[in-house]
């Protein structure tokens, strides 16, 4: 029963560094190695200074639902974590954790929403006047697409975790 606990709780927090990684980092959309743009900057590498140059993105409302959706799945899996561990101290014995694993359904629910807009929005989202052949996706929409299973998965686990002494 301990390494289960540990095991999920593990789950969860990577689950949700990844996602705040997701959201926060600057690398949905690479143009080239020099010029990136993420949810909320585009951003120019200038070589002189080695420091990254970013502007606020133009704001589209197909990127503010994607913007809103990350930050709800990362709310939701806070709360989820945090109802965790009050239900674990408070729960009687042989509760089931229904309200976590929701909340962390919700999670994945959400951050699948906001992945699967920006895939199939990503012109009117990246608003630039260049071939999106000549781009690609970076390493936080990975992170993002890799995070909807793990908190559709860790959900399911809450729900079927029984508390027991």
């Amino acid at each position: 029963m301990v390494f289960l606990l540990v095991s999920i709780t593990m789950l969860h927090l990577v689950t949700l560094a990844m996602l705040l990684i997701a959201t926060l980092e600057k690398s949905w959309w690479i143009w080239t190695d020099s010029e990136i743009t993420d949810l909320w900057y585009n951003c120019l590498h200038d070589n002189a200074t080695k420091t990254w140059l970013c502007a606020a993105t133009t704001d589209s409302d197909w990127l503010q639902s994607v913007q809103a959706l990350m930050v709800l799945s990362v709310v939701f899996s806070s709360i989820s974590f945090l109802v965790f561990l009050g239900q674990l101290f408070t729960m009687s014995r042989g509760s089931l954790f229904y309200f976590t694993g929701l909340c962390q359904a919700f999670a994945g629910f959400t951050a699948f929403a906001a992945c699967l807009i920006f895939t199939f929005h990503r012109k009117e989202i990246l608003n630039d006047s260049r071939d999106l052949s000549k781009g690609r996706f970076g390493y936080c929409f990975i992170l993002a697409w890799l995070c909807v299973p793990l908190l559709l998965i860790s959900g399911v686990l809450y729900v079927h975790l029984r508390k027991k002494k």
